[in-house]
């Protein structure tokens, strides 16, 4: 039962030195990882760059002593990053301390949303949305997200309010480009992806990082036009309230509601992946808890929400991460570059920021999984082309939600016009399945078997009825009984039990008689509530189609 509310209380008993090593080299790795990676994301989110630090810092420690992933990887993600930049620029009006404590409320609002899930049991949430719509939201954002960064490669200025206005503004720029910096970014590009395939999980930004800064400091490439990361706070971040208040800005609690859904959903994905490869579970309602404190944390800390990723667990894991612990040596070692290291930062190039960022989204534009679901699936291809286009052109927030939505139409849809299947003996057996799949079956004669595949409610009652009576009345006058097999049908409401009696009356004008097979207990108890039983006998879940299809034919 501790384990289940403190979830280190699982490992630290057979905690060992041996484990002890791996999370501490996997800690200074990931930190090595998260510092560049940070400071790129939070430049994204239109913040100082130290903010990205501090999400690192303290999400770290406050999800190790509740989160139930052991090598999922707590800080600033790009997407969320980006919806943070995109979203307070509307709103901030060029004030960079309104932006920021704009950044710091949304994550304290992003906590309350989710320890209130939490105690309501609302883990189910992350259900709403799908994995294709999650294919085309990523495909948008890092489209996006490459716009943004582009014109830091580029050594121009950039521009534009949305996604075309960025493509004119960066092509009416090109000529403008500074070659110095252009090859620079290049250069670093290649050197990363390169790192990527021969060093999988090794820190080569920071290696890029501490080459570029020795450069820009001790050569003459400063005089290139280099835009720089400036002055960073020396110091650990203090911790207070954010000065703002919910209804002291438009738009806050939206943005929270989005970035929580992001973020948990981020989260539990990329805690599941791991835990699968690793062999243990998560617990996705603990997760809740440890995502809500660790936000509440880095609100104080003058953060913004932050969420588990999955390139930045890949590297911890990959580092050879064993517990949560790996977490709190990450935050130590960020902790110790704040106090003594913020000064050599300075001179760190911006288009290095931009280059990490721009090989950190190529996992997010999945080419071949898009492909995948053209090639299989023409309607979840287009939810999650909905997506990709909706986070283009109206942004991440509304891209998802519109995509979600139509999603849920689909599904309504799809449950407004079940499959009512008409069903036939397989030749020497005792079972019965679909006539228009299996034309070989036996048809038994006086006898029209049915099969509802869904729950029958009252937004799909008509078409049920509909398809229904058009088989019966193209039946030919020797129909004696019609039998419902209910056992594809898990519920039933008022509606359904009523259009069930009253096609009982209907067929009984028709000398027809109606009996139910194999109905759920749910069922059961629905159509027993309108007085089904006391019309049909007794409904049982024991009698099968084929009992009832051998007392009609005795019948008959």
């Amino acid at each position: 039962m501790t384990s289940k509310f403190f979830p280190p209380a699982e490992w630290i008993a057979a905690y060992n030195t041996k484990t002890l090593k791996s999370d501490f080299v996997a800690g200074i790795t990931l930190a090595a990882y998260g510092i560049p990676v940070s400071l790129a994301y939070a430049t994204l989110a239109g913040l100082p760059p130290q903010y990205g630090i501090y999400g690192y810092l303290i999400g770290g420690l406050f999800y190790a002593l509740l989160g139930t992933s052991k090598q999922l990887a707590i800080g600033p993600t790009s997407a969320i990053s980006l919806l943070i930049g995109i979203t307070i620029a509307e709103i901030a009006n060029g004030d960079v301390q309104r932006w920021a404590d704009i950044a710091s409320l949304t994550a304290l609002l992003f906590a309350g949303m989710a320890i209130l899930a939490y105690l309501l049991r609302l883990s189910g949430i992350i259900n709403f949305i799908s994995e294709t719509v999650l294919v085309g939201f990523k495909a948008g954002a890092a489209i996006t997200i490459g716009l943004t960064q582009l014109p830091k490669l580029f050594g121009v200025k950039g521009g534009g309010a949305n996604f075309i206005d960025r493509i004119i503004t960066l092509f009416q720029q090109l000529p403008e480009t500074n070659t110095t910096v252009f090859l620079f970014g290049i250069v670093a590009i290649i050197i990363l992806i390169v790192g990527e395939k021969f060093a999988p999980g090794r820190p080569v930004a920071i290696f890029i990082v501490i080459i570029s800064i020795l450069l820009i400091s001790t050569t003459s490439l400063s005089l290139h036009g280099f835009n720089t990361v400036g002055v960073i706070p020396k110091g650990l971040p203090e911790f207070h309230l954010p000065s703002l208040r919910i209804r002291d800005v438009d738009g806050v609690l939206p943005l929270a509601m989005a970035c929580f859904l992001l973020s948990y959903i981020e989260s539990v994905s990329a805690g599941r992946t791991l835990a699968q490869k690793n062999g243990y579970n998560i617990d996705p309602r603990q997760e809740l808890l440890a995502l809500g404190v660790a936000n509440a944390a880095v609100a104080f800390g003058q953060g913004y929400p932050i969420a588990g990723g999955l390139s930045q667990s890949a590297v911890n894991d990959t580092a050879g991460a064993k517990t949560p612990l790996s977490l709190v040596f990450a935050s130590a070692t960020i902790a110790i570059c704040l106090l003594f290291l913020t000064g050599f930062l300075e001179n760190l190039p911006t288009v290095i920021l931009a280059s990490i960022v721009l090989v950190a989204i190529r996992g997010l534009f999945d080419l071949d999984e898009i492909k995948h679901l053209y090639k299989i699936n023409k309607q979840e291809f287009y939810v999650a082309m909905i997506a990709l286009v909706g986070v283009l052109i109206w942004g991440i927030l509304t891209g998802v939600l519109l995509a979600a939505l139509v999603t849920l139409l689909l599904l309504i849809k799809a449950t407004s016009t079940p499959n009512v299947a008409f069903l036939g003996r397989i030749p020497g057996t005792k079972r019965y399945t679909d006539m228009e799949r299996h034309p070989d079956n036996e048809k038994i004669e006086g006898v029209l078997i049915v099969r509802i595949e869904s729950a029958i409610l009252y937004f799909n009652v008509e078409y049920i009825k509909e398809q229904l009576w058009i088989k019966i009345n193209s039946e030919s006058d020797s129909l004696k009984t019609v039998l419902l097999d209910l056992n594809s049908s898990p519920r039933i409401d008022i509606a359904g039990a009523r259009f069930l009696k009253q096609l009982f009356m209907d067929l009984k004008a028709k000398n027809i008689s109606l009996k139910i097979a194999e109905a759920r207990s749910e069922v059961r108890d629905s159509l027993r509530a309108e007085g089904l039983e006391e019309l049909l006998g007794h409904i049982s879940r024991a009698v099968s189609v084929d009992d009832l299809v051998v007392s009609a034919m005795k019948n008959n």
